[in-house]
């Protein structure tokens, strides 16, 4: 794998994988559209009984949910959003957030309601959660249309059912109740803002995880993402992640790098919006002489091309996390919080360094697909950089095409005795008598044993990447990549191997071949022109 480098500097900006769809609607189209979409739903639930109560707890309101909509909960509990797993089709390999590590706070697994919060159910607080409750379904975190409702960041899942502040006891930012049946009343479809609650501050804050999703893709304008753009056309997110029995369509898990359906219409679909084929088909560039850019297609993914920045909306993204420097304290021996000068944080003594960056220059790697995630068993190589995903892709791959990704890296503890990765016990139940003497072994050791996994007591830190495929801040298409920003000795392609580059790479033979065939091009134009006057000449004579 290569790497760019990422960073461009960083600026002022507010602290599971949507695909977009390809930049290329006419101006005229995006001019016309109405920015308020109004709406178009046939009840109004505030003339239904059932919702005119007060309701003591959110799992009572997905009760009065349930006496109309009978099969919703059912259809949720077939999602990967409610069960957080997924067996990939290709591979068989068994995916999820207990399942594999990621390279941010390494597993839930003992971290369950911090890492909850974010579930669309209520109360998966430990292994005793019933995934088979209909009335712990969370309707109002995606239908919620009135911005009060929100999840308390430590309940698992759940609101605040009084006002109360976070952290607990010190923290500063309240969280009201919310009128659940004032919410009730008012809900709707999806949109952006119900999506960017988790999706937009995944891996614990704005712009963490996510280089291409953060909250400036809630209003964005059309110069941010030219579909979601509120000047523009103004979408939401199910407008390309379509659903089905609320299966929502598209996910990082099961990226594919080319979709060879094209046009989603009835009759002929895969039923997903969620690629930029389905909607702008499989030539979606006007054809020209040489249709040069339909070419490119086959081998360049839309994303390449049209994502040219990510974190670009003024919300930096997160690229380097050490848990190695974990630790440090003032001479007092309290826990240290440091900022930069824009108010991002760089250190923290629980979780250790931390680098951000804005308009950040992707990078590229070949994609066909067959994602496949780091789990605890598996042993590597210390000495090498430990890729916690990797996939399919390469030149002579028919299913491959170049994608651009955000690659976070960093360092995170192992089991030096195995060479097999670990996962830590950071929130909950005595992680904070572990964080005061800050001892590693005993939270690993607890995590561990929870997820049923074997641990030598010997713990040290290896550096990581995981790629993330970007598929949103689609720029306005006057921004898209030029030729010579790939085909050039120092373009972006220039760490991507294994094929001949015209314009980057240099090859004696062929350049030798090439260069006869333009001074053949140029002597038979000459004599061509030569022939002509002295004919000419000859006739006028």
């Amino acid at each position: 794998m290569f790497f760019f480098k990422n960073m461009r500097g960083r600026g002022k900006g507010s602290l599971f994988p949507l695909l977009a769809i390809f930049a290329g609607l006419s101006t005229a189209n995006a001019e016309t559209t109405t920015a308020d979409k109004t709406s178009t739903s046939t009840a109004d639930h505030t003339k239904f009984e059932e919702l005119q109560q007060t309701f003591e707890t959110a799992p009572d309101v997905t009760k009065a949910c349930l006496t109309c909509h009978t099969e919703a909960s059912k259809q949720i509990h077939k999602t990967t959003h409610w069960n957080w797993k997924i067996t990939h089709p290709d591979t068989g390999q068994l995916l999820g957030k207990k399942k594999v590590v990621n390279s941010f706070c390494g597993s839930i697994v003992t971290n369950y309601a911090r890492c909850t919060s974010c579930h669309i159910g209520y109360g998966w607080k430990d292994d005793s959660f019933d995934f088979t409750s209909q009335e712990n379904v969370d309707c109002l975190v995606c239908h919620d249309t009135t911005d009060t409702y929100k999840k308390y960041p430590t309940d698992a899942g759940h609101p605040p059912y009084v006002d109360k502040v976070f952290p607990p006891k010190k923290g500063k930012k309240l969280f009201k109740a919310p009128d659940l049946s004032y919410v009730a009343q008012n809900v709707g479809k999806p949109r952006r803002e119900n999506c960017g609650v988790c999706h937009f501050y995944g891996g614990g804050g704005d712009g963490v995880k996510h280089g291409d999703l953060d909250s400036s893709m809630t209003n964005p304008t059309k110069a941010l993402d030219v579909h979601l753009g509120t000047d523009g056309l103004n979408f939401v997110c199910t407008e390309c992640h379509t659903t089905d029995g609320h299966d929502i369509k598209g996910s990082h898990y099961i990226s594919k790098g080319k979709d060879t359906q094209g046009i989603d219409i009835p009759g002929r679909t895969d039923e997903s919006r969620a690629s930029c084929e389905s909607c702008h088909g499989l030539k979606p560039h006007p054809e020209t002489v040489n249709d040069k850019l339909n070419d490119h297609a086959n081998k360049v993914a839309c994303q390449t091309c049209h994502i040219p920045y990510y974190a670009r909306g003024g919300v930096p993204s997160k690229t380097w996390w050490d848990w190695s420097t974990a630790g440090q304290k003032k001479p007092d021996g309290k826990h240290i919080k440091k900022k930069d000068d824009n108010g991002y944080v760089t250190y923290v003594t629980k979780k250790g360094s931390f680098e951000w960056g804005e308009n950040l220059v992707p990078e590229y790697a070949w994609l066909a697909g067959d994602i496949r995630y780091r789990e605890l068993d598996e042993q590597f190589d210390p000495n090498e950089v430990l890729q916690i995903n990797d996939f399919k892709g390469a030149y002579d791959d028919p299913d491959a095409r170049i994608w651009p990704f955000k690659v976070m890296r960093g360092k995170q503890p192992y089991d030096a005795g195995n060479n097999t990765l670990v996962i830590s016990h950071l929130f909950g139940k005595d992680s904070e008598a572990y964080w005061k003497s800050f001892d590693w072994n005993r939270a690993i050791t607890a995590a561990m044993d929870a997820a049923g996994a074997e641990y030598t007591g010997q713990h040290g830190f290896i550096e990581t990447t995981m790629h993330w495929p970007l598929s949103h801040m689609v720029a306005p298409k006057e921004e898209a990549l030029a030729c010579d920003d790939c085909h050039s000795r120092n373009g972006r392609l220039q760490e991507l191997t294994g094929f001949y580059l015209p314009g980057r790479d240099k090859n004696d033979l062929l350049d030798l071949i090439g260069w006869i065939a333009v001074l053949g091009s140029i002597g038979g134009l000459s004599l061509h022109g030569l022939s002509r006057i002295v004919f000419r000449n000859r006739r006028k004579s």
